[in-house]
């Protein structure tokens, strides 16, 4: 296998592209600080993480139709308010605060990385977020995608093979043409058994300093890289 047959890269996001944890914890307590809320805003962040799964489980098994992830963000985001027994905000003050996860910050090398890997291959997303949520944090933290495919466009979430291939198509490739990069082995099995190329960026700090899974690639991918400056090295970039 050569990079040369390569045409595009895309890439999961939360965890691989952007560090939702200590993002989502500096927005709600920015947020929820001037309400006079003090909280431990990592465990905020992780528990509304937690609902992500779940919440998307109920469509994957058609116990619910297709629904945008910021729908699913805003139920999930009402249940950890409760949980943290935070009360009185406005509907604006929501929305604001649901709308942190358009503005995930990246890791240090995400940027400069995809910059270079855009040099030389199609880049775009294959995430679960929503189309707006997409442009809306790429615009916000630099991200130069040259295009959004993921969940919406196909209206499957993650693992679904649907997802993939949607994107594939969408770019009129073969699926051996596309690499799907991600931080998350789960994530590159599921595009792996579709067709797709497989690169492993590692994030071993994606939970925090006891992250327990994902701390290595854990099955023969294509590439295994360190962080997305590394993959664009051994992509000749």
């Amino acid at each position: 296998m050569s990079d040369v047959d390569i045409k595009a890269l895309v890439f999961d996001v939360f965890g691989t592209v952007v560090d939702w944890r200590t993002s989502i914890a500096q927005e709600a307590s920015i947020l929820l600080g001037k309400k006079g809320f003090d909280l431990d805003w990592l465990k905020f962040a992780e528990l509304w993480r937690a609902k992500y799964q779940p919440a998307m489980e109920q469509v994957r098994t058609g116990k619910r139709g297709y629904v945008r992830l910021d729908i699913l963000h805003m139920e999930n985001l009402m249940e950890v308010l409760e949980k943290f027994s935070v009360g009185g905000l406005s509907s604006a003050e929501l929305e604001n605060l649901n709308k942190a996860w358009h503005r995930l910050q990246p890791w240090p090398d995400s940027v400069s990385g995809l910059k270079r890997l855009k040099n030389k291959f199609i880049i775009g997303t294959m995430s679960n977020g929503n189309v707006a949520l997409m442009v809306n944090m790429a615009k916000h933290s630099d991200l130069p995608w040259d295009v959004i495919l993921g969940a919406e466009p196909a209206q499957a979430y993650k693992p679904d093979p649907k997802t993939y291939l949607t994107g594939v198509e969408w770019l009129g490739l073969k699926p051996d043409e596309v690499l799907m990069c991600a931080a998350h082995n789960n994530d590159l099995l599921a595009a792996k058994a579709q067709g797709l190329k497989t690169a492993f960026i590692a994030r071993p700090t994606e939970y925090g300093e006891y992250q327990s899974l994902d701390i290595k690639a854990e099955h023969k991918f294509d590439y295994i890289s360190t962080d997305m400056n590394d993959l664009a090295g051994q992509l000749g970039c």
